[in-house]
């Protein structure tokens, strides 16, 4: 299965982000050696999170959702491991505008994910 198979396109809203997106403005996540110490990595920054909770975990697919601290807000990130990449996800629930919270969660994650290893543990 691809990425492209396991990760749903995003609906014409502005409330979600994919790096699968033609026009996305991220790009996935690179890696270098093996999938077991990338995902090592991702769930590690994940789990550093405010409001997170694991929802799914097969081995290349991930999917966990936010919930925002005020409203209770869903939005549901599932990543997608491909090679020597991982293609992010993030999308709200219900409504069609996030503020830019999605795109935020996404950014925050590649910039803890360009960190050198140690300032990640």
């Amino acid at each position: 299965m691809s990425a492209e198979e396991k990760l749903k396109p995003c609906p014409d809203s502005p409330n979600c982000v994919s790096t699968l997106a033609k026009d996305s403005p991220m790009q996935a996540l690179l890696f270098i050696g093996d999938t077991k110490e990338a995902k090592k990595k991702l769930l590690g920054i994940l789990k550093t999170m405010p409001r997170y909770q694991m929802l799914k975990d097969d081995g290349r697919y991930i999917h966990v959702t936010f919930t925002s601290k005020w409203f209770d807000f869903v939005d549901d990130v599932a990543f997608y491991f491909e090679d020597k990449s991982i293609h992010m996800r993030s999308a709200s629930r219900t409504g069609r505008y996030d503020f830019g919270v999605n795109l935020k969660r996404l950014e925050h994650i590649q910039s803890l994910w360009l960190l050198p290893e140690k300032a990640s543990k």
